[in-house]
């Protein structure tokens, strides 16, 4: 069975597709990812960058450095955050899971950063806890 997952950005400039499986979604609660969502939380799923096709937009993604070896891949138009890599993961891109057209076939994994989440923010009850980070699991079926 092929498996094939579409996302796009807000404005839909980029679209894109993942073929396969995804792996489970890892929620983020770090300040850092706060500011690049402007939000809560941060919702990734790392995906085997050779999974990922750009089928429109790739001229639109602007990556941005946010720390030494991390980029973050937004659009130029919109602003979406597209994805996150870091250079101790090469061949990982951590895809937005709310870029994703429903019905997503992903759980939730854990939640990272939790003892810096934001005041205003519960975590998320039942669900894996790592209050200064996470390991990072690579891609593989689920």
């Amino acid at each position: 069975m092929n498996i094939r997952h579409q996302g796009a950005c807000l404005c839909g400039g980029i679209r894109f597709h993942i073929d396969g499986p995804l792996q489970a979604i890892q929620v983020c609660h770090c300040s850092q990812c706060r500011q690049a969502q402007g939000g809560p939380v941060a919702t990734n799923i790392p995906v085997d960058a050779h999974a990922v096709t750009f089928e429109q937009g790739q001229d639109l993604l602007q990556p941005f450095e946010s720390s030494p070896g991390k980029i973050r891949a937004f659009c130029k138009v919109c602003g979406s955050p597209i994805y996150s890599q870091r250079a101790a993961l090469p061949g990982v891109l951590r895809i937005r899971a709310g870029l994703l057209r429903e019905p997503v076939a992903a759980t939730l994994a854990f939640q990272a950063h939790t003892a810096s989440r934001a005041n205003w923010w519960p975590t998320l009850p039942g669900l894996a806890d790592h209050p200064e980070g996470a390991p990072d699991p690579l891609p593989s079926a689920p």
